[in-house]
């Protein structure tokens, strides 16, 4: 069983490790299943949030979820391979396992985001909130570009949209194997993207790549995850505290 992408727990480790926490925490990576140029492979965001994901669980007690891995890329349709689901759908999802988990006494859940276009993904968490759930999206802009800054990747997050050099990084060093040739010779900038919407990625790009995946590295990969980790403490915090005597996180 590959730990990177099925969780191998029983209920008995899920069990004991909610024993000693106020409340569990799940963590759910959600993906998508689209192209990332030539030397990417399809699954690359669903690959990314599981790093991210198996990343928070080695430093936390939390509940390891395997990966909702097809998700919104209505906007590489134009490529073979790529397959979509609608916002409703996964908003559906997302929604019924949130519920699940607390049946069975598991009361937060972190949606760990891989893919930019699961835009929805932000309306499940804001509702849910304000239904009194305990939810978080993650991760965030900020939390992305401390990483970025930390890793010394030289992309900024406008420019390293898709395939570039963070998801070239994280690839290299969480799964070497799955990354082809062609990345080195790949860079394509196309910071004005106004009309992605509208038009899809198709009008900003030949290859489907845009940013700079031949200054990723593995050594940068692992920073990046290392960051993100971090990152996470205070989503695990806030989401376990009791509300009763919390601060809200950022403010003095």
């Amino acid at each position: 069983m590959d730990a990177s992408l099925v969780p191998a727990d029983t209920s008995e480790d899920v069990r004991r490790r909610g024993a000693e926490l106020p409340r569990q925490v799940a963590v759910l990576p959600v993906g998508s299943f689209e192209q990332h140029g030539p030397y990417l492979p399809l699954a690359t965001d669903t690959l990314v949030a599981c790093a991210v994901a198996r990343e928070i669980a080695a430093a936390y007690p939390v509940h390891l979820l395997p990966p909702v891995s097809i998700g919104c890329s209505h906007e590489h349709a134009d490529w073979p391979g790529t397959v979509s689901i609608s916002s409703v759908t996964l908003h559906a999802v997302v929604g019924d396992i949130a519920s699940s988990l607390r049946r069975s006494g598991v009361e937060a859940l972190v949606v760990v985001n891989g893919h930019g276009g699961n835009y929805v993904l932000g309306n499940v968490v804001q509702e849910s909130s304000a239904r009194g759930e305990r939810m978080a999206l993650f991760p965030a802009a900020e939390d992305w570009e401390a990483a970025r800054q930390r890793a010394g990747v030289a992309t900024s997050l406008l420019s390293d949209m898709h395939a570039g050099e963070i998801e070239t990084s994280i690839l290299l060093h969480a799964h070497p194997e799955s990354v082809r040739p062609g990345y080195e010779t790949a860079d394509f900038l196309a910071d004005d993207r106004r009309h992605l919407l509208s038009l899809g990625m198709s009008a900003y790009t030949d290859s489907g790549v845009i940013g700079r995946p031949s200054l990723g590295s593995a050594e940068k990969g692992k920073e990046l995850l290392a960051s993100l980790a971090d990152s996470f403490g205070t989503y695990f915090s806030f989401l376990t505290a009791d509300r009763t005597a919390e601060k809200r996180p950022g403010r003095p």
